[in-house]
C-alpha cells in the first residue's frame, strides 16, 4: 500500500500536479519517475477524471494520438500527456467549449504549450516558497 502511494506521489509530481484525496508526507526526496508511455488508467488516476472522458477527448481532438497495442490498450506519451493538461486548462479553467478548444489549438498550439509550461513552473515555485515559508 505504501508503494502505490509513493507511485502514485511520484507520477503526480513528474508532472507538477497535486492529487486530491493523497494525504502522504515523506521525510526524503523522491526522485522523478518519467516513463515512456502511461496507461490510460494512470492517466485517468493523474487527472482525477473517468477514462471515458479521456477516450471521449480522444476522439474529439486531434493532438491526442495514443498508442494502441494489438488488445487496444492505449497508452500515452508524455506529449499525450502535455496535450490533455491544455485541453483540462482551457476546457476547466478558462471556461471554453469543446468547439472553441478545438479552434484555439488549431491556431495557437505552440503559445498554449508555452504557457501551460510557464503556469506549472509558476505554480510549482509557488508551492515550494510556501513550504520553505511555512518551515521558518
Amino acid at each position: 500500500m505504501i508503494k502505490l502511494k509513493i507511485f502514485r506521489l511520484s507520477f503526480f509530481k513528474a508532472f507538477g500536479l497535486q492529487p486530491k484525496q493523497l494525504h502522504l508526507h515523506m521525510p526524503y526526496k523522491e526522485r522523478e519517475i518519467s516513463k515512456m508511455y502511461y496507461t490510460m488508467g494512470e492517466v485517468a488516476i493523474l487527472f482525477d477524471v473517468n477514462q471515458s472522458l479521456i477516450r471521449f477527448y480522444e476522439k474529439e481532438f486531434d493532438v491526442l494520438q495514443p498508442k494502441k497495442n494489438k488488445k487496444g490498450n492505449r497508452y500515452f506519451t508524455p506529449e499525450d500527456i502535455e496535450n490533455l493538461k491544455l485541453i483540462f486548462h482551457l476546457i476547466r479553467e478558462k471556461g471554453y467549449t469543446l468547439n472553441g478548444a478545438k479552434e484555439y489549438l488549431k491556431n495557437n498550439m505552440a503559445t498554449s504549450k508555452d504557457n501551460i509550461r510557464v503556469i506549472t513552473s509558476l505554480e510549482n515555485l509557488k508551492k515550494f516558497l510556501l513550504e520553505v515559508s511555512e518551515q521558518l
